[in-house]
This record gives C-alpha cells, structure tokens and sequence, in this order.
C-alpha cells in the first residue's frame, strides 16, 4: 500500500469486478475505471482501445513497466497535463491515486479494464503479482518538466498552499 501520511488511508477498490464508469464508484478527481470491449472467441479473447472513443485523449505516447518483483511499488508521481490510462496486460498490481484531499487504491487485474488518471493526480503503481505488465497509455510525449515528483509539493499545490 501507498504512504500517504499518517493521517489518511485510502479505500481499496477491485478493478477487476467493478463494472465500467457506472456511476457507483466515488472515484478520485475525475478518474475513472473503464471497461474496454471484450470479444471473447475459444481460440483465445481479443480488447482494443481507441482514443477519443474509449478514453478521453488521444494516444501519443505507449509504454510499459515490466520485471518489477512481486509485491514491489514504483515510486509515485503527478503529471501537470497528461492524461494517462493504465491497464494490467498481464498479473496484477495496485494503482493508488490521490488528489491531495482524498486517496483510492485500485487493484487491476483483468486486461479489459483499465483506469484512466486525469491531470493533477498522484498515482503510484504498487502491489505488483509476478510476471505481471502494466500497459500506460499517454497523451502527450515524454517531458520531464510536466512532472511532479515531490509530494509534499503537490499536496500544497492542490491545497492552493
């Protein structure tokens, strides 16, 4: 799990079982799971996803976080204006995000659903099953000035400190 202060501990939720943005889900900031479409065939099933039909933005930028040891975490951080989505392609792992008020842990486990980050939320990838892939879509490519990686810094600049 995520440090997030002492004060605070964030909601476990199951990706994996959860239905697509159905209006149940109190999600962090305007993030949300999504459900991608699912043909299933006894050769073996297929999911797709298109940008601006299946999340929000479109593609620009594909990457993938691999060989991470079980139960280990990825250090975490915020984008200014990228939007991401994430998805288990293989295993499963936590994402924890936080708004700087309010923080969930989402586990995905399930190829078809995904979590779609908003700009402005830190997100952590923790919790990782062996063998496991996580697949990020972005919307922008790599710069390293749209990130923020100090903490305490992003909590003060949401809390307009």
């Amino acid at each position: 799990m995520a440090t997030f202060g002492p004060e605070r501990s964030p909601s476990r939720i199951g990706a994996g079982s959860a239905p697509a943005t159905d209006g149940g889900l109190s999600i962090v900031a305007g993030c949300r799971i999504v459900q991608l479409p699912r043909i299933e065939d006894a050769r073996g099933n297929l999911s797709f996803i298109e940008g601006n039909v299946h999340i929000p933005f479109l593609i620009r930028r594909v990457y993938w976080v691999y060989d991470v040891p079980g139960g280990a975490a990825r250090d975490g951080h915020a984008y200014r204006t990228l939007e991401e989505f994430i998805i288990a392609a293989s295993g499963s792992f936590d994402v924890a995000i936080d708004d700087g008020r309010h923080e969930q842990v989402f586990h995905l486990n399930r190829s078809y659903v995904g979590i779609y980050i908003a700009p402005g939320v830190w997100r952590t990838l923790e919790n990782f099953s062996s063998n496991s892939v996580a697949l990020i879509l972005a919307s922008q490519a790599y710069s390293e000035g749209d990130y923020v990686r100090d903490y305490p810094e992003f909590v003060r600049n949401r809390r307009g400190r």
